[in-house]
């Protein structure tokens, strides 16, 4: 149901993939700057794939627009809904025809510049290229809380994944093939790219904030993402529900130990309605936790079961300069 080009078919230096969602804002500025740094690349042989995932603004239509223009080399992948930002990549990623991939978000918080230098280290030999956030020009909770994600990832899912992670990078075709026939769900593709395990080259950058638009990364989605990230890539909840499973079994035991012995010492019942009660509440809600956990493996694994699309290409639309 998605529209792959198959291998054989590429002929381009450079594919820079772009996820559309609400971005009418940022895209008159955004097509001019990838297409300027493209070209300055790889001359005439690049394309610049935008991904509209089920935006209902104007995104689509200022695409076609720019696909007027020979200059900017546009073509379009129109999902039928929103999926993503990780499956609207994979998409990109699918249709792409270029030998070296960038991926970029549409909003221009990562510098394009930087593809100059990513390009550099592909031909030299590089099969993936990462842009790694060193800081980043926002709020402070927004600081915290993506250092702590990525904290947890490289302790519990992926070691020596990037410190401030990276969703902005470039990767050699044969990498591309690979997560293409991979079609995992419900995961992340950078944490997959970086787990095919290829010598990489980290570059370090300041992430811009948002000059265009509203952010549609909306709490909802940042949830998905760390439950995915841990559940696709670690053991560490079904290991977590082990141990407190074991620990609560110790605790009851101890206690039910004491109850025995305070019954034959003192020869009558100790009154213990509270901390019952506070046992029970206890217990109760570890096991409502671990049947969340196991519950997000099992619906993961259903949905693998399943073989549904992780996304729908309602048309291709291509242009006519490339």
């Amino acid at each position: 149901m998605d529209s792959n080009t198959p291998a054989n078919q590429q002929s381009l230096q450079l594919s820079l993939v772009v996820p559309v969602y609400y971005n009418e804002g940022s895209l008159p500025t955004t097509v001019p700057a990838l297409a300027k740094v493209a070209r300055e690349i790889a001359g005439e042989s690049f394309e610049l794939v935008f991904v509209d995932d089920g935006s209902r603004d104007q995104s689509i239509h200022l695409l076609q627009q720019f696909q007027n223009e020979p200059s900017y080399r546009v073509r379009i992948v129109k999902l039928t809904r929103n999926f993503g930002s990780m499956n609207a990549i994979l998409a990109g990623l699918a249709a792409s025809k270029g030998q070296a991939v960038g991926i970029i978000a549409a909003d221009l918080q990562d510098p394009p510049e930087l593809f100059r230098e990513m390009h550099t280290h592909w031909r030299a030999g590089m099969k993936c290229v990462y842009a790694v956030r060193s800081d980043r020009d926002e709020g402070a909770y927004k600081k915290y809380t993506a250092n702590l994600f990525y904290a947890l990832l490289r302790r519990f899912a992926i070691p020596d994944y990037p410190s401030g992670g990276f969703d902005f990078c470039l990767i050699d075709r044969q990498v591309v093939d690979q997560i293409v026939t991979i079609r995992e769900k419900n995961t992340h593709v950078m944490n997959l790219v970086f787990w095919l395990g290829y010598p990489a080259v980290r570059l370090p950058y300041v992430r811009q904030a948002r000059q265009h638009g509203k952010s549609r990364w909306t709490l909802s989605k940042k949830i998905t993402l760390f439950v995915d990230s841990f559940v696709a890539f670690s053991y560490a909840p079904i290991r977590l529900v082990s141990i407190t499973g074991f620990v609560l079994f110790l605790i009851a035991l101890i206690y039910g130990a004491f109850l025995l012995y305070v019954k034959l010492t003192q020869g009558t019942p100790t009154p213990g309605f509270t901390t019952v009660a506070a046992l029970i509440a206890l217990t109760s809600g570890v096991q409502m936790m671990m049947l969340g956990i196991l519950g997000e493996y099992l619906w993961r694994a259903l949905d693998a079961a399943r073989s549904r699309p992780s996304y729908v290409v309602e048309k291709t639309i291509e242009s006519p300069h490339v």
